[in-house]
């Protein structure tokens, strides 16, 4: 391999990578019905149901910091960040493999303290912990989680079916995570200059157990069966509004307008991101790890969610060629850049 062609993983980001190296993968098996490219693969089940499989890494030092992040939280969350793509295709989540890599540093009960947190969120969220692999690490901590689900065909929702003058939805509010970051990043900052200084996390606890304990929005399906609405288009919120949008659309052949005043955006999420002068649109559009579902519904069918406390409308699709923007509070149009996490990007 010549020095002239090679590629930085930075330049390219880690969809461009995931592109890149799978371009060449053809489905050879006719029970493989979806393969890479949204937030779970699809095999066949029977006739009329389907197996959801996804699998993340959470690595030391890029996805956590154990200075701040307790192991029985960080347990809970590798869980409930993969089953948040199961949610996100419409689906049930059943299962759970584990597979971790430790250091000499962690003793049985730190592990143990890990387990603690997966073992809650099995509990909570109703799936079964079936299996997985224990292997030693060189540096630090890294572990990966798979989740199988279950739909039935028909109610799987992919990331391209968004249509024109569908309606763009998101729930709950977005950027709290993101703030929770932030002041966990400042008071280690702060513990590194003065250990003795205690660390200031009073008035905190939504921006902290959003970042430390996220919940991934399985009520969300329920609801939807409920009000009889079928999504045509769906994504979790995990790199930031923005680069979720891209996803959808560049899937869909869409284009896309939605309104900063129309934006969920918690008062405390405000007041925090105001106070260490950031936009508290910009946590919203690039801060990510928010776990919500962002999703497309036909025009008819928004009476049917028309006031539900859990679902806010924040703008419309538009065609391809009209491109992607944010609607400001004046009625400028900005055009948006897809500036979410990047796992190549250095520091």
């Amino acid at each position: 391999m010549s020095e002239e062609k090679k590629t930085s993983l930075e330049s390219i980001g880690e969809f461009g990578l995931i592109e890149e190296l799978t371009k060449d993968f053809k489905s050879k098996r006719e029970s493989t019905i979806y393969g890479v490219g949204d937030d779970a693969a699809l095999i066949a089940k029977d006739d009329e149901n389907v197996t959801l499989i996804s699998t993340d890494a959470l690595v030391e030092g890029i996805h956590f910091n154990l200075m701040y992040t307790p192991l029985m939280h960080l347990g809970y969350k590798a869980v409930v960040v993969n089953l948040s793509d199961i949610y996100a295709m419409n689906g049930a989540a059943e299962q759970i493999t584990v597979s971790i890599a430790a250091s000499s540093r962690f003793p049985k009960e730190a592990l143990e303290e890990l387990y603690k947190g997966i073992h809650k969120a099995c509990e909570i969220y109703n799936v079964d912990l079936i299996g997985g692999d224990t292997t030693s690490s060189v540096s630090g901590l890294m572990i990966s989680v798979t989740a199988i689900g279950t739909a039935k065909k028909e109610d799987v929702v992919y990331r391209n079916g968004a249509k024109e003058n569908e309606l763009i939805v998101v729930t709950g509010d977005l950027g709290a995570a993101y703030m929770g970051l932030q002041i966990l990043e400042r008071e280690k900052s702060v513990y590194k200059a003065n250990p003795d200084i205690q660390p200031d996390l009073d008035g905190y606890d939504y921006l902290l157990e959003r970042q430390l304990k996220p919940e991934a929005r399985k009520d969300i399906v329920r609801f939807l069966k409920e009000l009889d609405v079928k999504p045509t288009a769906m994504i979790d919120v995990s790199d930031g509004l923005a680069s979720e949008l891209f996803h959808i659309c560049n899937q869909s052949n869409v284009g896309a307008n939605i309104y900063d005043e129309k934006l969920p955006i918690d008062t405390k999420v405000s007041t925090t991101a105001i106070d260490f002068d950031i936009s508290p649109t910009t946590c919203v559009l690039n801060g990510g790890e928010d776990y919500e579902l962002l999703f497309s519904i036909k025009q008819e069918d928004f009476d049917k969610i028309k006031g539900n406390p859990h679902m806010t409308v924040i703008g419309h699709f538009t065609s391809k060629d009209s491109g992607l923007y944010l609607i400001d509070k004046q009625g400028a149009a900005i055009q948006l850049k897809a500036q979410g996490w990047n796992h190549f990007k250095g520091e």
